[in-house]
């Protein structure tokens, strides 16, 4: 499972397009992310379409992945540019449960202040 959903979520990245990556997924998956959202239930569709919406362009490079049976860890960094045109560059860890053939959960952690506008110094 661990392939398919690196391989999806690149294609999700460069296409804008997330149903493969979606198709990944159990109806019931548990999907959470550092937004303030929460823990959602079955809101796959939602939640990677929201996660490509907020770059014009975005590449993730995965620097190190940790599977076993039925659960893997993904390390990665993403570069990219924001909607509003700002370059980002951030890192972060992703964690996956899954069980015959789909995604049950899936948990990413990352650096939120990347996402933060710094006001020019006035000093």
């Amino acid at each position: 499972m661990t392939r398919e959903f690196v391989a999806a979520l690149r294609a999700a990245e460069q296409k804008g397009d997330v149903e493969d990556l979606v198709a990944l997924f159990a109806d019931d998956a548990e999907l959470f992310r550092l937004d303030g959202a929460g823990t959602r239930r079955g809101e796959a569709q939602e939640f990677w379409q929201q996660y490509v919406d907020q770059f014009k362009e975005i590449s993730t490079q995965f620097t190190n992945v940790v599977e076993g049976d039925g659960d893997a860890g993904l390390e990665w960094q993403s570069t990219g540019t924001l909607a509003n045109g700002r370059d980002i560059d951030y890192v972060g860890s992703t964690f996956l449960t899954f069980e015959d053939g789909k995604i049950l959960g899936v948990r990413t952690y990352y650096d939120t202040a990347a996402f933060l506008e710094v006001p020019a110094s006035t000093g």
